[in-house]
């Protein structure tokens, strides 16, 4: 798939109140933005991370080093390398492949420029990016799929090691998922964890239940998009499985020009339970993802995680517009 460079508004008609909701005292070119480049991850997991001898890292990893810290910088020469199927290369030595089944001719990365901002009510999120000349993989009806990862810091894997902590080895797709349909997981709802991930047995009900009031869990919010169409957004909790929430509660814009999409994403600050509130003083977690060229599951870009608040001194600031 190829991007057109006529400009196309979703929905037009149906958005323009949408749009102005959006927009309402948000100043785009005011806000700074700030570029995140998102990589090909192939069958990487949580497990794999874990494990010296397939990931370079994996060793300072175990000691305390968070996967940002190493390889933020990193992602435009990895990306184009794990997309190729071929045995990474390091100094060290060679690596094995981590994807089995390439896609010819897809790109291995594609940069973003994020920008977030709050009018005292919502949060928006907004990302712009040319996904290149992506091949259609014939794998999902949406055209591109945006999805922001978001963590109030609860999560001390995703803490350190963003949206790998609910990537397992035993997910759909993943090296050790054999026919199983998992979806993403948190580790601490398992029995137990071994390099092929924690399969279908969970921790004990106490034990989840303390998770759960303890705030363990993560927010997926996602825009799914076609030329056309207006975006179709879903609100999910990832816990001991992703699922949507009872409430949808994020809705999206987008617009695409020239090859380059401009998508916002609203969520309220002061959304109910289960999900989290997001309060000025407090540092929160945010990840991102794209699915392009028709991609499902996890033939996708990733980035790393990036700090976020309201006011305070982190990668991302949504400061009041």
């Amino acid at each position: 798939m190829k991007f057109s460079s006529t400009s196309v508004t979703f929905g037009v008609a149906a958005l323009l109140g949408s749009v102005c909701a959006h927009a309402a005292g948000i100043n785009w070119s005011s806000v700074p933005g700030k570029e995140v480049v998102l990589f090909y991850p192939g069958q990487s997991s949580w497990e794999w991370a874990l494990t010296p001898s397939e990931m370079s890292g994996g060793e300072d990893f175990r000691k305390g080093k968070d996967c940002a810290t190493c390889h933020i910088g990193e992602e435009k020469d990895m990306g184009p390398q794990i997309v190729t199927g071929t045995p990474r290369v390091f100094k060290t030595g060679e690596k094995p492949s981590i994807e089995p089944t390439p896609i010819a001719g897809k790109p291995g990365a594609v940069n973003a420029t994020v920008k977030v901002a709050n009018d005292g009510t919502d949060l928006y999120v907004h990302l712009e990016f040319a996904a290149g000349n992506q091949p259609n993989a014939n794998q999902n009806p949406a055209d591109t799929r945006v999805t922001v990862m978001f963590n109030d810091g609860k999560v001390p894997e995703a803490n350190r090691g963003g949206c790998w902590a609910a990537c397992h080895d035993d997910s759909s797709g993943m090296a050790s998922a054999g026919a199983a349909t998992r979806t993403m997981y948190l580790p601490r709802t398992r029995a137990k964890l071994t390099r092929q991930g924690g399969g279908d047995t969970l921790a004990d009900a106490a034990k989840l239940a303390e998770l759960k009031s303890s705030g363990y869990q993560l927010e997926y919010w996602q825009a799914a998009l076609n030329p056309g169409q207006a975006p179709k957004t879903d609100t999910q909790i990832v816990f001991d499985k992703r699922e949507s929430a009872a409430t949808n509660v994020v809705t999206a814009e987008a617009t695409q020009q020239g090859g380059v999409w401009s998508v916002t994403l609203k969520r309220p600050l002061a959304a109910s339970a289960p999900l989290s509130a997001i309060s000025a003083g407090n540092t929160y977690y945010l990840a991102f993802a794209l699915h392009a060229g028709h991609t499902a599951k996890r033939f996708h870009y990733v980035s790393y995680e990036r700090s976020f608040s309201l006011d305070g001194k982190t990668d991302l600031v949504a400061a009041r517009q």
